[in-house]
């Protein structure tokens, strides 16, 4: 069965939960377990004037240049907290949403993601563990890919989040 078809069955074999602000999660089996995070299979873009915002890649790194979540050693070298780097990653998006639509949007408009992770093996759940606090529900997450990387930008980074948003201007 095509993706296509599978998004438009009747509720009885795809789940089509009340609307959030970034849209319609479609869970296919939403009796399965949840897993070690929180997205659904896809998110249908509600159907309005909203616009769709294209965030680039986003690191932790504030505005000031400060960078959360990275403590310099004395040799040099950073000790990164991926948990610290996601949730001021998180905020990030969130502060371009809400700077680009003047307060009206916010992280909760994202209506999908790719997450940039160094080490999957060590870095995964932490980086679970912030993105489960601002999405507490698959029916209000993004869809979402998380992607082992050699190595970003930065070698401050840890992980970056790519995301598009519907949003109201």
């Amino acid at each position: 069965m095509k993706v296509s078809q599978l998004l438009h069955q009747t509720p009885q074999s795809t789940s089509r939960p009340k609307m959030s602000p970034n849209g319609e999660a479609y869970l296919i089996n939403p009796s399965a377990p949840e897993g070690p995070t929180r997205f659904p299979q896809a998110r249908l873009a509600p159907s309005s004037a909203h616009r769709t915002m294209y965030i680039s890649g986003t690191a932790c790194c504030r505005p000031d240049g400060t960078w959360p979540g990275v403590t310099t050693n004395e040799d040099g070298t950073y000790t990164l907290d991926i948990r610290q780097q996601t949730a001021a990653v998180l905020q990030n998006i969130d502060n371009i949403i809400k700077g680009a639509t003047k307060g009206k949007g916010g992280i909760h408009n994202v209506i999908d993601s790719v997450v940039y992770v160094l080490d999957m093996k060590s870095e995964y759940a932490g980086m679970n563990e912030e993105w489960n606090k601002v999405f507490a529900t698959r029916e209000c997450a993004p869809a979402r890919a998380t992607i082992g990387v050699k190595e970003l930008p930065d070698s401050r980074m840890v992980v970056e989040v790519k995301a598009v948003a519907v949003v109201d201007v």
